[in-house]
């Protein structure tokens, strides 16, 4: 039987981001309660009346608990609240902000999509983009409730409609529990996350270890990370990983959603001159802007490729912001 090819190397990932951003750990416990009820038998007849058998007790949900979190859980509960109490971390729209004119629009696309995060935005880059459907598959570790998992699958679900519809490229979530997408979310804990080097080899096969280690040894100060990978050398992503601390309270935890799993798409850079937005690290924003979604949609539009240099794509790009901006207007 002929050895099947191995995965073909991926080269260091393009789409590096790094988000600066109480979990409760305790048992649910489901208990059925009996219910008791009489029959009439007539007015000369009487019967005992007999307790309805107790329904079986749903048994409790035991959930690990990793000694590493409690410090973690802490110390981001006290930065979302200190954040929240600074009128930071908004879940508006921005539409309140005023008009976005067509050069402002423009001109923020070229910021992230059009430069290179690792060296903070001072060095080109071209357009990256995936090409064929993107499908996200949420991963949870042990330390999440049942609840918080669904209540976050749902969010997410609602997430990847919003930008499948803003950027009309086929974006999906796995149902909850199913793996097999190409865009992977990690939810993990501190033990969890530095232990996840042979998990990550198995969801990203070819991946190096230098890609490995930034989740590995991902420091507290770094909130969650995405890792957008081409293959041959493409300006086209082909597979992707986010990982989120699930030590983060909700809304922080929410917030990494809406930035990793947008920027994992080829928005890939921060700009001070993008507001309203996600993308500036001063964190006004926590969840999606209406700017932010006709930006992604800049990004996928036809006129673009993959591989763009800013010369050859800036003329394009002003051409759809204005577009964009006076039907936004």
């Amino acid at each position: 039987m002929p050895t099947p090819p191995r995965p073909r190397p991926l080269p260091r990932p393009e789409g590096v981001r790094a988000r600066p951003r109480r979990l409760g750990l305790a048992l649910a416990l489901a208990v059925g309660a009996g219910l008791a009820g009489c029959t009439s038998l007539g007015p000369d007849q009487a019967r005992p009346v007999r307790a309805a058998a107790a329904a079986p007790a749903r048994p409790p949900e035991v959930l690990a608990v990793d000694p590493l979190s409690a410090e973690l859980v802490a110390y981001y509960g006290r930065i979302e609240s200190e954040r929240r109490a600074n009128h930071l971390m908004r879940t508006d729209s921005g539409a309140t902000e005023g008009r976005i004119s067509a050069a402002q629009l423009a001109q923020t696309y070229i910021d992230v999509a059009l430069r290179d995060e690792r060296t903070n935005g001072s060095s080109p880059a071209v357009l990256r983009r995936w090409d064929g459907p993107v499908r996200y598959d949420l991963q949870f570790g042990a330390t999440l409730p049942r609840a918080t998992r669904q209540r976050d699958h749902a969010r997410v679900n609602a997430l990847a409609s919003r930008l499948a519809a803003a950027s009309g490229h086929a974006i999906s979530l796995a149902p909850m529990g199913q793996t097999g997408g190409n865009f992977h979310v990690l939810v993990l804990s501190e033990s969890e996350r530095r232990d996840s080097a042979a998990r990550l080899r198995a969801l990203v096969p070819g991946i190096d270890d230098s890609a490995v280690r930034l989740i590995t040894d991902m420091p507290r100060e770094t909130f969650c990370m995405v890792l957008a990978f081409s293959r041959d050398g493409s300006a086209t992503y082909s597979e992707a990983v986010a990982v989120i601390r699930a030590e983060h309270p909700d809304l922080t935890r929410e917030a990494c959603y809406h930035e990793e799993l947008t920027q994992g798409l080829g928005l890939a850079a921060d700009s001070g001159r993008a507001r309203p937005s996600i993308f500036n690290d001063d964190q006004e924003f926590a969840l999606l802007t209406d700017q932010d979604l006709l930006l992604l949609k800049i990004h996928y539009d036809p006129r673009l490729s993959p591989g763009m240099t800013e010369s050859r794509a800036r003329p394009i790009i002003f051409s759809i912001a204005s577009t964009l901006a006076a039907g936004a207007s």
